[in-house]
């Protein structure tokens, strides 16, 4: 496979590539525009993370923050307007590809404030609100799968409002992400209501070998990451081929999409692409960091796509749980430190807003 049309090999084999990042100077310099015109890319993400080093790490935003202060407009509600206006931009640069796909495509997302994790009803009324002052088709609201986030996935959906469903990390925890999502459009179908409501399933992939690895003999370290993509794409399959799930899609439901987040390599004597390489799956999302996705495009190799029994994974979490790693138990501390550091990442973000914020207003 020749390196330089890994990602289109990619986009051909059915695995839409979404970029994980987004900044300012992305948008204006033309580097987006390169990505959707030459490199497959067809969506993107953000997170809390993402946002602190843009706003932050730059001085992009200074204009737009100076011209909100003098509006009275600070803080949270600072950052929100930073994040659509950034968000809706993108999402316009998109909107060839969110036509041309059906809606399948061409989607960026933003997240509610991770400080409302343990808070659904307040979750719902700001996606709500989030979603609609962004006034974006293609624009999802990313959601969090916790215990308390799932509740919120089932009536934003019912409610027709797009959802990213974040922080997943097992199979079990994907697949009551899944229910959730048909929950919703459930209730939409016995009032008849169009079920054309688009969502994804974002699956965290790299966190694992950090989490698995001290707790694994040689012979399963690293493997760990992969092993949880191909057994949620077993799950993705069968969930999406049950009668369940048929009888919506006679009315015109679609599934929600599983989508590959957290696909950099953290491991440095680990090759940069290899969840990339080894989890390309048809009718998916893969969305990379900005590094990955030019790793992936320079020289990555796709190793088949991914299969509907979970390949080797079924067998790989099981020598994990026999060898003492709780597969379910590191999932649930790999959520909470997850939500645990987009809320680090927030706090971080606001004060340092704040700060600049004071030095522009002396």
């Amino acid at each position: 496979m020749p390196s330089t049309t890994a990602t289109a090999f990619l986009s051909i084999a059915g695995q839409s590539i979404w970029v994980d990042n987004i900044t300012r100077s992305m948008l204006s310099s033309g580097k987006l525009a390169q990505y959707i015109r030459d490199w497959s890319v067809v969506g993107l993400t953000s997170n809390p993370t993402i946002f602190e080093k843009a706003i932050t790490g730059s001085n992009d935003y200074d204009t737009q923050i100076g011209e909100l202060l003098a509006k009275g407009i600070d803080g949270e509600k600072l950052f929100f307007e930073l994040a659509i206006s950034d968000l809706t931009k993108a999402a316009d640069m998109f909107k060839g590809v969110h036509e041309r796909t059906g809606g399948v495509d061409g989607w960026v997302s933003l997240e509610v404030s991770p400080l409302l994790a343990s808070d659904t009803a307040t979750t719902i009324e700001q996606a709500v609100a989030l979603h609609a002052k962004a006034n974006r088709p293609n624009l999802f609201i990313k959601v969090p799968g916790t215990p308390e986030g799932l509740p919120a996935v089932e009536e934003l959906t019912y409610r027709g409002i797009p959802i990213n469903v974040t922080l997943l990390f097992s199979p079990k925890q994907y697949l009551a992400a899944a229910d959730a999502y048909l929950k919703g459009l459930e209730r939409r179908a016995r009032e008849g209501k169009n079920l054309r409501v688009e969502s994804v399933a974002s699956v965290f992939i790299s966190r694992w070998e950090k989490k698995a690895n001290p707790k694994l003999p040689d012979a399963l370290k690293n493997k760990s990451g992969i092993a949880i993509g191909e057994c949620c794409y077993q799950a993705y399959a069968s969930f999406y081929a049950s009668e369940r799930f048929l009888a919506l899609q006679e009315h015109g439901a679609r599934p929600q999409r599983l989508l590959m987040a957290s696909t950099s390599t953290k491991d440095p004597s680990l090759s940069d692409t290899m969840y990339v390489n080894a989890l390309a799956g048809a009718r998916t999302v893969n969305t990379m960091p900005e590094e990955t996705l030019h790793a992936f495009h320079d020289h990555g190799v796709m190793g088949g796509l991914l299969r509907v029994d979970g390949g080797a994974g079924p067998t790989t979490l099981a020598a994990m749980e026999k060898a003492g790693c709780s597969v379910n138990g590191c999932a649930g501390e790999l959520q909470q430190e997850g939500a645990a550091s987009f809320v680090k990442s927030w706090n971080d973000m606001l004060a340092k807003i704040h700060a600049k914020s004071s030095a522009m207003v002396k």
